[in-house]
């Protein structure tokens, strides 16, 4: 009898053993799941149900999307979709330019290539609120850097230029703010310095991956550089560069930070991107049902970003 029931504890354990083993992988993945679950999914369903609620006196009541409605016939949501446009093809031209020329001189082989490097990486681990406050330095009427040559007549008549107060120009285009506001410009400068060293890194690599061989024979045949850059190290590194475009473009429509600091969202709404929209409606003016509204929106487009920079990556590993 004890030798069967030695079996028998002999046979559990190994059952136990082979569940374990058999389970080991979900206990390992187990912490991953409940921290998405916590951080991810929840505030994704949240946001969700959220947008779908208005709060009153008695609580939260259930509207449909009626905050959705509201939210398309807001006024200021139609021009700050015109300015987040502005802002980000200004943005984005000037880091892809400016990204490509700083790593294409980097690539040359220069004395300390890899200190200019290091110092590069710089604006990009600032903050975004302190790079705010760092240009709102170089253009404050009051003790700016800038402030005398800006507010000078003789250089913009007729009463010089206040860079975070000046109204914008008419539109030339209906109700599109174009041309922009200093403001926006201002904006966009310093977007463009912070993003900079992390296009450039990127380009960087992208162009020490050009075969030199190529580069070579193209020199051989009479290609000066500027046919070099454009018919031969464009179309290499063209997958790349349009991976920094995705990035370049999700960090401009997600960060609020910027203008907080720099400009908060004024003159006016003259910089009032739709991030910073985002947070007005939210923080702001208490409607929570309407930011949570514009929140799932700017996810959508965010999705259609991350979408479109995980096809062209694999597109780029399969041609590797």
């Amino acid at each position: 009898m004890k030798g069967w029931v030695d079996f028998v504890l002999k046979l559990h354990d190994m059952k136990k053993q082979k569940w374990f083993r058999n389970s080991l992988p979900f206990w390992l993945i187990l912490p991953t799941v409940i921290t998405l679950l916590v951080v991810q999914v929840y505030p994704t369903l949240y946001t969700v149900w959220l947008s779908m609620q208005d709060r009153e006196p008695a609580g939260w009541i259930f509207v449909g999307f009626n905050n959705f409605e509201r939210l398309f016939n807001l006024g200021q949501f139609g021009e700050s979709v015109g300015l987040t446009i502005v802002f980000l093809v200004g943005h984005v031209l000037l880091t892809m330019v400016g990204g490509f020329f700083t790593a294409f001189l980097l690539s040359q082989k220069i004395h300390f290539s890899g200190l200019f490097i290091t110092l590069l990486f710089i604006p990009w681990v600032l903050s975004q609120i302190i790079v705010g406050f760092m240009f709102r330095l170089l253009v404050a009427p009051e003790y700016g850097v800038f402030s005398g040559i800006l507010l000078d007549p003789a250089l913009f008549p007729p009463n010089g230029l206040s860079v975070l107060v000046a109204p914008p120009p008419r539109p030339w285009f209906g109700d599109f703010p174009f041309p922009t506001s200093a403001a926006l410009g201002l904006l966009i400068l310093a977007s463009t310095w912070r993003a900079l060293p992390f296009a450039t890194l990127l380009i960087l690599a992208a162009i020490q991956m050009v075969p030199l061989e190529v580069i070579e024979s193209s020199r051989i045949d009479g290609a000066n550089g500027w046919q070099i850059i454009r018919h031969i190290m464009v179309p290499l590194i063209l997958p790349a560069l349009v991976v920094v475009i995705f990035n370049i473009i999700l960090n401009g429509i997600n960060g609020v930070g910027l203008v907080l600091s720099l400009t908060d969202g004024g003159p006016g709404t003259a910089t009032q991107i739709i991030s910073y929209l985002l947070y007005s409606i939210g923080w702001s003016r208490i409607q929570f049902g309407r930011a949570a509204a514009l929140a799932l929106i700017m996810a959508v487009v965010n999705w259609i970003l991350i979408m479109g920079t995980l096809r062209v990556t694999r597109v780029e590993e399969r041609d590797i």
